[in-house]
């Protein structure tokens, strides 16, 4: 059975953004994750937008024009628009207009799984929602927010509708606190085992969770059970996922993988992730996973870093993990200082990006030998267990372990240091 697209049009007007083409083919591939498919593109360079129809008049007539052309009755646009704006261009052209902002909201939702995914999005919409409820004469006028709320058609209505909207972000408001509180609880509990925390952040489709799977197949304890879900398209995943990694050499840490970004992400979902984004604020060490076959790789590589900013997450120590170098003429797999070249399918390239993973979270780590008495077996089972052993010696004393260890585990077993 094949799926069914929605037909629509893109517009965007340039006002002076260096990267326009850019986002306007970003614009498509949202769409194209919507299951929308732009069938043509309407763009006008202009230093800044018309206030009142985004558009100039002659462009919202050609757009009139192509969309009896296409048989098209929607238009997307590549900037967040104004309820005036939207109202204005609908009432002239006839069509729906959804912006920027709606279509990544829209995304969101569709992709929503988990509890709290599903509340910061629902969330984020009705924020969305919320100025753009109107009386309108539009017959095409339609439901925004995730079908949460109709425009009214009267000032009490209007008022009525937005106090029902009102309540309804402070009830979810809370359930997202309950919720959040949880995962910290468990998020607090993963950081008393001392394990190195890692997070991978990225842009959406860098490859982000095709990595993390590659690093859990080189774990120990790697089961099918443990892999990420992961396809070729925008926002593929809206969870945080993290687990547990173990190396032959019994190296251990914990791996995440983060939602992805975009460029011009709207606000209110950045403010709604922040708690999906916890596991990068408390990780040891972030690698940040870049498309490096994109042109415009250094662009996601700003939104990400900017996106990161503004959720608080500053001055960490960060792989940059410039993956898809398979698809580039550039020689792989290969590290430059902290970055590495590299393809996520090909496991050269992994054990390599192992191996500067484990030289960053071990900076601060001792190599030292440790003598523990037999009498003392509880002490050895959980290093055995829990530590990275170089080496494991029997002798009259007890069993000498020489180890990897962070500040804590040393100051635990400085009793049994020679």
């Amino acid at each position: 059975m094949t799926e069914e697209y929605t037909k629509v049009i893109t517009g965007g007007v340039s006002h002076l953004q260096e990267d326009f083409d850019y986002t306007m083919s970003e614009l498509t591939s949202l769409c194209e994750a919507n299951n929308m498919q732009v069938v043509d593109s309407l763009t006008q360079n202009l230093d800044k937008i018309v206030t009142a129809t985004y558009f100039g008049k002659g462009k919202v007539e050609e757009l009139e024009h192509l969309a009896t052309e296409n048989d098209v009755k929607i238009v997307v646009i590549n900037d967040e628009l104004s309820p005036s704006q939207i109202r204005n261009l609908e009432e002239k052209t006839k069509l729906t207009v959804i912006d920027r902002t709606e279509l990544i909201l829209q995304v969101f939702a569709s992709r929503a799984q988990s509890k709290q995914a599903k509340l910061q999005v629902e969330i984020a919409q009705l924020q969305y929602a919320l100025p753009r409820i109107h009386p309108s004469g539009n017959p095409l006028d339609q439901q925004r927010g995730g079908g949460t709320t109709t425009r009214g058609a009267g000032e009490t209505k209007l008022e009525l509708d937005r106090r029902v909207i009102r309540n309804r972000i402070t009830a979810l408001k809370k359930q997202l606190e309950d919720v959040d509180k949880n995962i910290e609880t468990q998020s607090k509990k993963r950081k008393t085992n001392t394990l190195p925390n890692v997070a991978l952040v990225g842009y959406t489709n860098a490859g982000k969770s095709t990595t993390m799977n590659a690093l859990l197949e080189k774990s120990v304890n790697d089961n099918e059970d443990s892999k990420v879900f992961e396809k070729d398209m925008l926002f593929a995943t809206l969870d945080t996922s993290v687990r547990n990694v173990t190396l032959s050499d019994n190296t251990k840490f914990l791996l995440s993988d983060t939602v992805g970004f975009v460029s011009k992400l709207p606000h209110n979902l950045v403010d709604s992730f922040k708690t999906t984004l916890a596991e990068a604020k408390d990780a040891d060490l972030i690698i940040q996973v870049v498309d490096y076959s994109d042109p415009n790789f250094q662009k996601t590589i700003d939104v990400t870093e900017s996106t990161l900013k503004e959720v608080g997450i500053v001055n960490k120590p960060t792989i940059l993990a410039f993956n898809k170098t398979d698809l580039t003429a550039a020689e792989y797999p290969t590290i430059e200082g902290n970055n590495i070249y590299y393809s996520a399918l090909d496991g050269q390239s992994i054990d390599m990006l192992i191996g500067l993973i484990k030289e960053n979270i071990y900076k601060n780590f001792h190599q030292e030998t440790f003598l523990i008495p037999y009498n003392k077996g509880d002490i050895t089972s959980y290093i055995l267990d829990n530590l990275e052993v170089v080496s494991k010696e029997y002798v009259d004393e007890g069993t000498k372990l020489e180890l990897i260890v962070n500040s804590t585990e040393y100051d635990k077993l400085s009793d049994y240091l020679i």
